[in-house]
């Protein structure tokens, strides 16, 4: 199959390169004093925003392949979307249809699960992030994996909690243990079974570590999960609730690793002979763990012991690395992203970010596909993350980037870039207003350079985000403000500068612009028609 792309008759591009901008976890909010996008001072922005190229697009719910419009995106589906240039069914919705259909029960690797711990003393151990946010994972997946233990006759079962206030409300754990112990406790007296929670932890500072960051945080999770070590409570609620008292501006993603233990001793570590699955269908904050389990050579921290288990993931959460071996529902087949359509046309490229959210410009951007796609078109460059809590660099590393971009595009040698700014998002998570304003203005600062650059090279820019974040800082239920660190629901930027336009095209007028039809645009820009089965490009040429 030939992946050349046949090119336009009426527009052939720009002399200079294309320079698509992601501002990650900027989005289009209320425009009050809950919207860290409103409440910055971004000049750059509010012109960009009131151009004549400029339109808003959905990137949540059915937009990027969530089951319903009432789930949030993220930065991986939204990146996914972006390159596929169509939309496929995600993580959550994934799950939800294996678990529906019970296939996610009969599989080779499930029976395998439950045949080594039904018949023993063995114990089946969940790991996972306890919650209904449904960007990670959820509770209610949790919740029938623990029922068809029980009915498949396992009889010990552990839960590894992992505690969010990111993705859902800041302090909201004791509602998600509260649900958890309810089910365990009817479990273990209708078919007599041993389950419990064992051991937990804030996701920022327990397992959940992504893109090598810091090793740190998924020693403190091993340590916890399968050596048993750590601060012991009789109750993963007494635990929660002692950190809450002895730090009330504490919220749940730092709460510290603890165990639950019985006179001093560790209630489910994982033990040889155990099966051990991570229930997070999202695989960036699940490779690392993964590879603690798997790797023989392993080198980033002490493991101490390594248990001889049966390890699985939700899903694989890397296809090319094939982390980890064996998992309970397969990924979304995303084949022919706009990159390999870019390749075959012999269309040189970069993509550059730093750290938090470099996999998501090449890997997600890609397909869920690891490495180049044609190493000698394209150039991928990282910028290495500090290790801080994001608060307190807000900044970041957008500078560095937009260094970086400008000798890239300076160059001479590209005719297609992608960057993304994380600020928006990761400090987003952080829930501190005021960081979230430096990280918007810094942002802001960093996009109007860029744009001189590419328009003193008589190129064309293209900014959008992959999902909102900064943009809702606060929520007000019953007259109190909640602090809000997860995602938004808003609608993200899309905006084309174009140096050279002469009204060759316009934006297309729909109700159903989403980030899916990023793909088809940018290869218009380029002076490309888009392959007949992506979705339809945001501009329509007028002559």
């Amino acid at each position: 199959m030939s992946f050349s792309l046949k090119k336009l008759k009426n527009f052939h591009g720009r002399p200079g390169p294309l320079l698509l901008i992601i501002m990650d976890g900027i989005g289009i909010g209320k425009q009050d004093e809950s919207d860290g996008v409103y409440m910055a001072k971004t000049p750059v922005l509010d012109q960009l925003f009131k151009s004549g190229l400029y339109a808003t697009l959905q990137a949540h719910g059915t937009a990027v392949g969530m089951p319903s419009d009432d789930d949030m995106g993220n930065s991986e589906v939204g990146h996914n979307a972006l390159g596929a240039g169509r939309v496929f069914a995600q993580g959550a919705a994934l799950v939800n249809q294996a678990i529906a259909a019970g296939a996610i029960f009969t599989t080779p690797t499930w029976s395998q699960l439950v045949g080594r711990v039904a018949a023993s003393d063995k114990i089946f151990h969940l790991i996972g992030l306890l919650s209904d946010g449904n960007v990670h994972a959820h509770v209610d997946h949790l919740f029938a994996i623990l029922r068809r233990l029980a009915q498949d006759g396992v009889r010990r079962a552990r839960v590894h909690v992992l505690l969010d206030g990111r993705d859902v409300y800041e302090k909201s754990a004791l509602i998600y243990i509260e649900q958890t112990e309810k089910l365990l406790r009817q479990l273990n007296e209708e078919y007599g079974v041993d389950y419990r929670i064992a051991s937990g932890g804030g996701r920022m500072v327990t397992t959940m570590d992504r893109y090598n960051a810091d090793w740190s945080i998924v020693k403190r999770g091993w340590d916890a999960h399968v050596l048993g070590e750590g601060r012991m409570f009789s109750s993963a609620q007494e635990a929660v609730t002692t950190y809450y008292n002895e730090d009330p501006s504490i919220t749940d993603q730092y709460l510290d690793s603890f165990v639950i233990a019985e006179n001093g001793v560790p209630v489910g570590t994982i033990q040889d002979g155990d099966s051990v699955v991570f229930y997070n269908f999202r695989g960036d904050r699940a490779m690392e763990l993964s590879r603690a389990f798997e790797e023989k050579d392993f080198k980033e921290f002490d493991r101490v012991r390594v248990p001889e288990v049966l390890y699985a993931g939700m899903m694989e959460y890397d296809g090319d690395q094939h982390v980890p071996k064996y998992y309970l529902v397969n990924p979304p087949q995303i084949e022919r992203p706009v990159s390999v359509y870019l390749c075959g046309s012999g269309v040189t490229s970069f993509a550059i970010s730093e750290t938090q959210k470099f996999g998501h410009v090449t890997y997600f951007w890609n397909g869920n596909n690891s490495g180049y796609i044609d190493e000698q078109l394209e150039k991928y460059d990282e910028v290495p993350s500090d290790k801080v809590r994001f608060d307190t660099t807000p900044q970041m590393k957008a500078r560095e980037i937009t260094d970086l971009t400008i000798q890239y595009l300076r160059s001479g040698k590209y005719q297609f870039g992608r960057i993304n700014f994380p600020n928006g998002d990761m400090v987003g998570h952080t829930g501190v207003p005021k960081a979230i304003i430096t990280a918007v203005e810094t942002v802001d600062t960093c996009v109007g350079k860029l744009i001189e650059v590419v328009k003193e090279l008589s190129g064309i820019v293209v900014i959008t985000a992959d999902h909102g974040n900064a943009d809702e800082m606060y929520t007000v239920k019953k007259g109190k403000k909640i602090v809000s660190t997860a995602h938004s629901l808003n609608p993200v930027p899309f905006v084309i500068i174009d140096k050279c336009f002469k009204n060759e095209y316009n934006i297309v007028e729909s109700p159903k612009r989403g980030l899916s039809n990023v793909a088809a645009t940018l290869l218009n820009l380029l002076g490309y028609e888009k392959p007949d089965d992506y979705d339809p490009s945001l501009i329509a040429f007028n002559r």
